[in-house]
């Protein structure tokens, strides 16, 4: 295995980590699999970092760097969750 791929699969597991605790911590882990949360846990890490670098926040520890990650991915479920994505509102049809 080279360099490249390693990092790939170092990348995946964060990603899924990431996305994972996020999930539990937005109730939406029954509805996620592993892919999702994988999903979930990249983009919303990058998000994150996004965010905190618009607010001038900057990680000085390994520790920050997971918290600002995993709100990021709370931040993206959030917005998944206000398009309906998961456990958004369901229309009832009354007769």
């Amino acid at each position: 295995m080279d360099l490249g791929s390693t990092n790939l699969l170092v990348m995946l597991v964060i990603g899924g980590i990431v996305g994972w605790i996020a999930s539990i911590l937005m109730r939406t882990n029954a509805q996620m699999g592993i892919v999702a949360n994988v999903l979930v846990g990249i983009v919303g890490s990058i998000l994150g970092v996004a965010v905190a670098n618009a607010l001038g926040v900057h990680s000085r520890s390994q520790g920050a760097a997971w918290i600002i990650a995993i709100l990021g991915a709370s931040l993206l479920i959030a917005l998944l969750q206000a398009l309906g994505v998961f456990g958004g509102r369901r229309r009832v049809r009354l007769r």
